[in-house]
């Protein structure tokens, strides 16, 4: 069946895979195309667009001024526009303009959420599922870092806001159930200089429906797309038969249909290069786990402390599984090896000396007191929170090689 979906695949990297293995987990059609595509006029020959989570100002900086009016002219003759978390929020006011929406400055929103979380659900058929699994504010999602909506457009209806954290989310480092029962939310956040209670997110806007011309957009803030979310699944299932029906693969039993069966494996182990780059992460991730500062979340997210870029290594630990899982050539990998064994090198260094810092003051991502951490980490990851330095190159030639085999 030809596909009438096409999922941007620039600036999403660890998002980006979480996308594609959902779509194919669940028998969605798409196919995957770039920034490049929709600059040369590619989205025509589809009926919807779906961006994936991933930095919103580096998807809009990947696309230009070209690619956006591309996305806005295809929307806008009728093409249908769906955007997770970093995706819807390059929909809004603050990216695009396809919604009259804006995102919460950091200030005033909780930054750094993620785990399960319920809904506050109002009808819609993307919530409809069979009896025996019917979609109600009981149910469980997750919600990934998400970003929160202001919206005072009347004609923006609003699917779902956010309700209860369950106890096992985290807000920062911290875990959600311990915080409230100790009652310490207000001291943390003091400490921390952040927002960090769940509830202030209650009743937000997460799942959002409008219009931008002739075509219809629909913005989620929570991941369907998260891995053995089977509820997720279902929603991720409702959503391409709402927007697209005609581009549905038919999964017509798919209740009981895991979200994520074992992916098919087209190659062996590879080269003795694929298998040096992949120690190296698995050295780089292990090092992480032994100094407890970070754990496994589910099969792609890391849960990190406050202080190191766990997002970061975490995304280059899923990318470099993803690469092994693919036919790979030793040309293919020659860039990646050169550009990440020097990286994850001082990037063990540099979390070695967070550790430490850890013990003699309270650091963030971008706040440490030593000289010395301070240049390896702007040389690593540039001065922005977003993706930058040495990792930016790295994974940008990781998710060049991964474009090229899976498409």
């Amino acid at each position: 069946m030809k596909s009438n979906v096409a999922l941007l695949w620039d600036e999403s990297f660890l998002w980006g895979i979480m996308a594609y293995r959902a779509l194919k987990a669940n028998k969605l059609s798409f196919e995957i195309i770039s920034a490049n595509d929709i600059k040369n006029g590619k989205l025509k020959n589809y009926e919807m667009l779906f961006v994936p989570g991933g930095w919103a100002s580096n998807k809009s900086k990947a696309l230009g001024d070209k690619g956006i009016t591309q996305i806005k002219k295809f929307v806008n003759k009728g093409g249908n526009y769906l955007g997770f978390c970093g995706g819807a929020g390059l929909a809004t006011l603050d990216g695009m303009g396809l919604l009259n929406i804006k995102r919460k400055p950091t200030k005033e929103r909780v930054p750094s959420f993620s785990g399960r979380i319920h809904l506050n659900i109002n009808d819609h058929p993307i919530w409809n599922s069979s009896l025996h699994h019917s979609i109600t504010p009981s149910t469980v999602f997750h919600a990934w870092w998400p970003s929160q909506f202001i919206i005072a457009d009347k004609n923006i209806k609003i699917l779902a806001t956010y309700g209860n954290a369950l106890s096992d989310s985290f807000s920062s480092d911290l875990n959600v159930g311990d915080m409230e029962a100790d009652g310490s939310w207000h001291k943390l956040e003091h400490l921390y200089q952040i927002n960090l209670d769940p509830k202030r997110m209650l009743n937000d806007p997460a799942v959002v429906e409008g219009t931008f011309g002739k075509g219809r957009v629909m913005l989620s803030l929570v991941h369907f797309d998260t891995p053995e979310d089977a509820d997720g699944a279902r929603v991720l299932r409702n959503l391409w038969k709402f927007l697209v029906p005609n581009a549905e693969c038919g999964l017509q039993n798919a209740d009981n249909a895991p979200s994520y069966p074992p992916l098919k494996i087209r190659g062996g182990r590879g080269s003795y290069e694929t298998r040096e780059v992949e120690s190296a992460v698995e050295e780089l991730i292990s090092l992480g786990i032994r100094n407890f500062l970070w754990f496994r979340r589910n099969p792609m997210l890391l849960q990190w402390r406050r202080g190191v870029r766990g997002l970061e290594y975490c995304t280059l630990h899923v990318m470099i599984n993803e690469l092994k899982k693919l036919c790979i050539k030793e040309e293919d990998l020659h860039v990646v090896k050169e550009l990440l064994i020097p990286f994850v090198d001082k990037a063990k260094q540099l979390l070695i000396l967070e550790r430490l810092a850890m013990q003699d003051e309270h650091i963030t991502y971008e706040k440490c007191g030593d000289t010395q951490t301070k240049k390896i980490r702007i040389e690593l990851f540039g001065n922005l929170k977003s993706h930058g330095g040495l990792f930016k190159n790295l994974v940008d030639e990781i998710d060049a090689v991964l474009f090229r085999l899976i498409r």
